[in-house]
């Protein structure tokens, strides 16, 4: 196609290196060479020392297509980009790249945090269904000598069955696991200040309180954001209203839980957890985490990973897609909704 007569867009590829070949196979570099014009060979991962050749290409970008690592969008950058109007990120938030200045330039940015949000909902699904069973305690008494039948006595409480289920907020990975949950016989409680009883009800919950949800929930699930008013959010009092043999389940942010009063819980043997996220993570050498053995401690791997990703790189090229058309884009993020969003 001839350079004047070629009307697709420049766009700009900003991520790590080795997050791109895990990202785009292909067929993804494929159809974005159709939908714009990029050197897939060249990727911004650092504006402070851009050289010639990414330089000229910030310039005349109208589009980033980012993902992890991509580096931070200041205003410096963007004086440096005057024609850039739109930032798609093929990954969940935008908040450790996207600044102020992204917003008081109009730019428009979308986000694959939908997507993202699948993997996480069915890890959780998975452990739900988990701790009911109490996967975690027959393991153990399977390795034990007669621990089969032994623990067949030891298991009469456990199962699914019209079991309650707590999920603290309703983000986009806690509806997703309300849906997987449908089939199910669960009781299903929901506490999330944002969301109505008649919506609760209509995603397939009841609205409760916090204190009530960790009372009455043989698994709590958390699905709220990591912000200064959620932090330390299932504290002591929460852990403690808890029943005895109950589950918490951590996908989300480890700063939401007090660790402290969850180990001195997890000690006593009177709670078991399941945690994808910790504070810090991953947690500190000699952390009773990695040893005690009613905890299943995963290292952040319930958020797209392996052929997981190809999914973000899908759709973020359906977003670019719909952008060259001049539609808006499905997944869209707002400057005024981010500071309640992960």
């Amino acid at each position: 196609m001839h350079e004047a007569t070629d009307r697709r867009p420049r766009a700009l590829l900003a991520m790590a290196p080795q997050v791109a070949e895990e990202l785009l196979t292909p067929a993804h570099h494929e159809r974005l060479g159709r939908l714009v014009r990029t050197d897939p060979g060249l990727l911004a991962s650092d504006f402070t020392d851009p050289g010639p050749a990414l330089a000229a290409a910030l310039a005349e970008a109208e589009v980033l297509l980012t993902c992890w690592g991509v580096p931070r969008l200041t205003a410096d950058v963007l004086a440096r980009a005057p024609r850039l109007r739109a930032v798609v990120h093929a990954a969940g938030t935008v908040k450790g790249f996207v600044t102020d200045a992204c917003w008081e330039r109009g730019i428009q940015v979308s986000s694959a945090a939908g997507a993202n949000a699948l993997p996480v909902a069915e890890y959780t699904l998975a452990a739900i269904l988990f701790s009911g069973k109490k996967v975690l305690d027959s393991a153990r008494g399977a390795r034990e000598p007669g621990g089969r039948r032994d623990w067949h006595r030891e298991l009469r409480a456990a199962g699914n069955y019209r079991r309650v289920v707590g999920l603290v907020g309703a983000s986009r990975v806690g509806r997703r696991v309300l849906e997987l949950l449908r089939p199910f016989d669960f009781e299903v409680l929901l506490h999330d200040p944002y969301v109505s009883e008649a919506d609760a009800a209509a995603l397939g919950a009841r609205s409760v309180g916090l204190a009530e949800l960790c009372a009455r929930a043989s698994v709590v699930s958390v699905h709220a954001p990591e912000l200064p008013s959620t932090r330390h959010l299932i504290g002591a009092a929460e852990l403690a209203a808890m029943p005895d043999g109950a589950t918490l389940v951590n996908t989300s942010r480890g700063s939401l839980i007090d660790e402290s009063a969850l180990l001195a819980e997890l000690a006593s043997g009177r709670l078991s957890a399941v945690l994808d996220v910790t504070d810090p993570e991953p947690p500190l050498p000699g952390s009773p985490f990695y040893s005690l053995p009613n905890v299943l401690l995963t290292p952040h791997v319930a958020g797209s990973l392996g052929n997981e990703v190809h999914r973000m790189a899908d759709h973020a090229l359906d977003e670019i897609e719909r952008w060259t058309r001049g539609e808006p884009f499905a997944e869209p993020v707002a400057a005024e909704g981010l500071h309640l969003s992960a």
